[in-house]
């Protein structure tokens, strides 16, 4: 396998690192929320064996710098269809771990690519119990409240430290930004597009995992013609380090099929 090689490129003024290793047909290794391309180190030198590996750190994470506007999926996918321009990749196969399955979902729905491989990947928006609209009905109205009584700037400063008490791990680690693009991007379904996929596609998934539940492999298995689900029990939401001999054998076979 060839040396790990770090490289940055300007897309649209947006800089956008990522990392090459190994030679033949391209694949993009696209991370999840909160990680970067390092995340998927131990993918990327699985697929070195038989592929040109390219880890991509999406802005806002790892050495790319954060975008300058609240994006979706949407501008992320756009970003990575111009990457794949710029680089001048013929069908590339995608991997895309959580965050970076939405992404690949969304390119491959309407991209040509070789294969598609989503691990414990999101895309499928969760169904939502009564009390957690209770929930963020209370804190917008909570919100109004504090702006009336404190004004715009120490209403907002105190909003945000309620936000990092309520959110996720990952919206509180992240910038204002960052978590307005979170919020935006997790209350997007990528059901429709799924059957738009034409490439073969392996699902891999960690039977325990709780952030993407093996319910939505299953959604994304019988909406994408032709794709099979390979799940690992006693895993969670990386099942790529929970279970690497196991991860490695079936990504191998895969990628060599």
């Amino acid at each position: 396998m060839d040396q790990t090689k770090r490289s940055t490129i300007d897309i649209d003024g947006c800089k956008v690192s990522y990392t090459t290793c190994g030679s033949g047909n391209p694949i993009l290794l696209l991370h999840g929320w909160g990680c970067n391309a390092t995340t998927l180190a131990s993918v990327a030198s699985i697929a070195a064996k038989t592929h040109t590996a390219i880890s991509v750190d999406f802005p806002g994470f790892g050495e790319s710098p954060e975008p300058d506007a609240v994006w979706g999926v949407e501008e992320y996918t756009r970003l990575i269809e111009k990457f794949v321009d710029r680089l001048v990749l013929q069908r590339p196969s995608l991997l895309g771990h959580s965050f970076g399955g939405r992404v690949s979902i969304l390119y491959a729905s309407r991209n040509p690519v070789d294969k598609v491989i989503l691990v414990d990947a999101a895309g499928v928006k969760p169904k939502r119990p009564l009390s957690y609209y209770y929930k963020v009905y209370s804190f917008k109205l909570m919100k109004r409240l504090i702006m009336l009584l404190y004004g715009k700037r120490r209403g907002q400063e105190k909003i945000e430290k309620m936000r990092s008490g309520r959110g996720s791990a990952d919206y509180a680690s992240a910038s204002p930004r960052m978590r307005a693009i979170l919020s935006r991007v997790v209350n997007e379904d990528l059901k429709s597009v799924m059957p738009d996929i034409k490439a073969p596609t392996l699902l891999i998934w960690g039977e325990n995992d709780t952030a993407t539940p093996i319910s939505d492999a299953r959604t994304m298995e019988r909406l994408i013609p032709g794709s099979g689900l390979v799940s690992f029990p006693g895993c969670g939401h990386y099942s790529f380090l929970d279970n690497p001999v196991q991860f490695a054998a079936v990504l191998s076979s895969f990628l060599k099929s």
